[in-house]
């Protein structure tokens, strides 16, 4: 049997006011013919449908034609699980009614994680985005304080049975021995670790389909896996290979494998950098797709009449610019200053802003009460 897993859609997504809909088709279309020339059997997709909880018609119009292509016309089972953009209330709209044609959605946790037999052989589990919060109430005598408290607790209280192939479907910032997967700029990073779930907890699993994180990669080992996007959503991704996971199981030698194909965009995402005049030239820009999206970085010291818009005229999706030159560059003591600042605690930041805003440091009664503040934010 082959799977197909995805993540992290972002169906909607705008960067720079620029809607990224009819990149998405296409991209999906790579995707359903990927589908259909691999002979894919069910598709995995670990949350992150939409961009935002309140997607605009046209990102529903796009998810709704994807899905009726896979399940009416393609015949494919496909998993859905809830991730921290999607209203959890409105992706699950319809869920139970859907499953009769093979569309499986989980946007909640009841005390159980929700099992579904794929096959005599094979188990899918669907385990949404989640926080601490909404783990409490199931395991009242339980000390949970963080994300891994509740993910600990809730693999604990499971039965997988191991004669079993299981596969699970999560949506966390999963870590391994305290190591970070590689982040970008269009990700929330987690502030002090609280967020952090070890891959530990996932031991009793054959393959776990993970997203959140929008670079492709393996976390701990090969069957812990981030999709990635099928897009670059951000000018920190440029260097990004995006691509969908493709598992193939033996459900007789319970052998699992994975494989990388690659995703091709209808427009890469590039940065350009160097003075005006030079991206300009022809022969700088002829054999490239001027119709990306563009980043410039422009070092001219000399100011420049409608920058953006010389630009526009090569590349047309040009959405960034900016000036880095001897008067705007950061020298070496000031990058330090910055190293020293990002290595601080959130107390001490606070303890620096109070002694600038005060010209006094926090007193005894003062620094428990942030203190206080910061954990009880943090739970």
């Amino acid at each position: 049997m082959k799977i197909l897993h995805l993540a992290d859609l972002h169906i909607g997504k705008m960067i720079y006011e620029q809607s990224l809909l009819e990149d998405q088709k296409y991209m999906l279309q790579q995707i359903i013919e990927i589908v259909e020339q691999e002979k894919i059997e069910a598709v995995l997709i670990a949350g992150d449908i939409y961009d935002r909880s309140v997607p605009p018609g046209e990102a529903v119009e796009v998810l709704n034609d994807f899905l009726n292509t896979l399940i009416k016309q393609l015949k494919v089972k496909v998993f859905m699980i809830a991730g921290n953009h999607d209203s959890k209330e409105r992706l699950n709209f319809g869920s139970r009614i859907l499953e009769n044609d093979g569309l499986y959605i989980q946007t909640n946790y009841d005390g159980q994680i929700r099992k579904v037999a794929l096959s005599d052989q094979i188990n899918v589990y669907l385990l949404p985005f989640l926080k601490p919060i909404e783990v409490r109430p199931y395991f009242p005598d339980e000390k949970i304080e963080n994300y891994n408290d509740a993910m600990k607790c809730i693999m604990q209280n499971e039965t997988i049975d191991s004669s079993k192939i299981n596969l699970l479907m999560a949506h966390q910032f999963v870590t391994n021995c305290q190591n970070s997967p590689e982040r970008c700029d269009s990700e929330v990073t987690p502030v002090g670790g609280i967020e952090n779930v070890e891959a530990s907890n996932f031991d009793a699993f054959d393959y776990v389909a993970l997203g959140h994180i929008h670079g492709p990669q393996r976390i701990g080992k090969d069957t812990i896996r981030y999709a990635g996007t099928m897009l670059k959503y951000s000018f920190s991704e440029v260097n990004h290979h995006k691509s969908a996971v493709v598992i193939t199981i033996d459900e007789t030698t319970k052998q699992l494998d994975y494989a990388l194909l690659p995703l091709k965009p209808l427009r890469d995402m590039r940065v350009l950098k160097g003075p005006i005049q030079e991206l300009l030239k022809p022969e700088n820009y002829q054999g490239t797709n001027t119709d990306d999206y563009i980043k410039a970085i422009l070092t001219n010291s000399e100011a420049i009449y409608d920058a953006i818009g010389q630009m526009r005229k090569v590349y047309p999706h040009t959405l960034s610019l900016e000036i880095e030159n001897c008067q705007t560059s950061f020298g070496q003591e000031e990058w330090q200053k910055l190293e020293k600042i990002k290595k601080k605690s959130e107390f001490e930041l606070f303890e620096d802003f109070y002694q600038f805003q005060n010209n006094r440091p926090l007193d005894e009664e003062q620094t428990k009460m942030v203190q206080d503040a910061i954990q009880k934010v943090k739970e």
